[in-house]
């Protein structure tokens, strides 16, 4: 693994320098530096939405083929940490779609105008279809399932929503306990189905094709996932945290967003609108597929199942990001954009272990102290020196919280499976291989 996510210090962010990363580089060039590595996550939602979904498959290394809809993504900073660029950016992005709702709402009101003269004419206009790429952050669910039939109709686009609030899910969704259930929906890509009896409500059905961004201080996201932790909801949004940052007194400087910069940014974002048909990248499933067993590797380390399941996702939410980065660089795959996917993988795990980690550990109790927050503990690296007995395992494990006895013993055997230790039977003892104890030097250098 090239990340110790154990550590309260975030993965650094791969240079941007490399080959193929010119589109991103070009987009957070407009922000200030120390919002580079946080905004970087976040870009992925936004300019999925400029792939059209029904157009546009991409085969997952399990063989599904998955579209680049169902992206979710928060930014976690502490109030005044700058957050606001991230609405820079997505205004920068999805301005021709803007300002084409502007123009699909403009003929919206006309209608209504039309509709109350002749309410009880038998010549008054039919209901214009509402066809809006970039929903409003207040859409209600009515609203939502509208938009999305409209959608469908239209070729299956994708939607997007930037909420400045993670807040805004609820409302969005219909409730806090219907959340769950819609970013289900959402990021597999699966029917949403209403049924009103009411004149207002909404009848129907449609396929979710969305991609929502949002912004959250560490607070508000514990106290939005604290009834989520463990159901998959976490799992599919990707966290990206910035931690508080000094009290320098410096203003962050941002960019001009010029014409120049637009027409640079355009030729970018027209090679995301001809993605047609289905595509296998043979060296993102390579990648993936190493990093679902660094996943495995880790979870194991840690004795943590949760880990292991919301790394899942996050390795979905990276191949993605990956397929776009491929069409960003005229479809062509190179070997920074791989470094990118990689940490774009650890971050996300980085982020919600430091946000949440302390409600992971406890199984969703609430802490009220940053001295509460802790990423996984990698026992193995906790346990001083290169020998070591099952029952200073027991005693690391007790002090953890974890179960003891059998549950010691197979961890003991998982490690020796995967070559991380081996036994004495002489000695009684484990002792680190040198394989290990070398990948553990290469990252504590890191």
């Amino acid at each position: 693994m090239k990340y110790d996510i154990t550590k309260p210090t975030a993965p650094e962010m791969p240079s941007l320098n490399g080959n193929g990363l010119e589109a991103i580089k070009l987009m957070l060039s407009q922000t200030s530096k120390d919002m580079h590595a946080p905004l970087l996550p976040m870009l992925f939602p936004v300019l999925g939405s400029k792939v059209t979904g029904a157009d546009a498959e991409f085969q997952y290394p399990s063989g599904q083929w998955l579209e680049l809809c169902g992206m979710l993504a928060a930014l976690v900073a502490d109030s005044g940490n700058n957050k606001g660029q991230l609405g820079l950016l997505v205004d920068a992005i999805k301005r021709d779609e803007r300002r084409s709702d502007q123009a699909e709402i403009k003929k919206y009101l006309e209608y209504q105008k039309t509709f109350k003269k002749r309410s009880q004419s038998k010549d008054r206009p039919d209901a214009p279809d509402l066809c809006l790429r970039c929903l409003p952050s207040d859409a209600t669910r009515p609203g939502y399932l509208k938009a999305q039939m409209a959608a469908e109709a239209h070729g299956g686009y994708t939607t997007f929503i930037d909420l400045p609030e993670i807040d805004g899910l609820n409302g969005l969704c219909g409730g806090h306990k219907q959340v769950t259930h819609l970013l289900r929906l959402m990021f597999d890509r699966q029917i949403y189905q209403a049924l009103r009896a009411t004149v207002d409500g909404v009848t129907g059905s449609a396929l979710l094709r969305t991609n929502i961004t949002m912004s959250a201080t560490p607070l508000s996201c514990r106290e939005f996932f604290k009834s989520n932790l463990f159901d998959g909801t976490l799992g599919r949004v990707v966290l990206s945290n910035k931690p508080r940052a000094d009290r320098d007194g410096r203003i962050p400087r941002i960019g001009k967003f010029s014409d120049e910069f637009y027409e640079q940014l355009d030729q970018y974002l027209t090679r995301l609108t001809i993605v047609k048909g289905r595509y296998v990248i043979r060296p993102l499933n390579k990648l993936i597929e190493r990093l679902a067993v660094e996943m495995a590797e880790l979870a194991d380390l840690t004795d943590s199942d949760c880990l292991h399941d919301m790394g899942k996702r996050s390795l979905i939410s990276a191949f993605k990001a990956g397929c776009i980065l491929w069409a960003l660089n005229n479809q062509t795959w190179t070997r920074p954009m791989g470094d990118v996917v990689e940490w774009l993988v650890w971050h996300d795990t980085w982020s919600k272990w430091q946000v949440l980690g302390d409600m992971l550990l406890k199984n969703g109790t609430l802490g009220t102290t940053d001295t509460e927050k802790k990423g996984p503990a990698n026992m193995l690296d906790s346990i001083e020196g290169t020998s070591f007995s099952e029952q200073q395992l027991d005693a690391l494990r007790q002090s953890l919280g974890k179960p003891i006895g059998t549950d010691t013993k197979r961890q003991l055997r998982v490690w020796s499976a995967r070559g991380f230790i081996t036994y004495s039977d002489q000695t009684g003892l484990y002792t680190k291989t040198n394989e290990y104890m070398s990948a553990s030097q290469v990252k504590s250098k890191k």
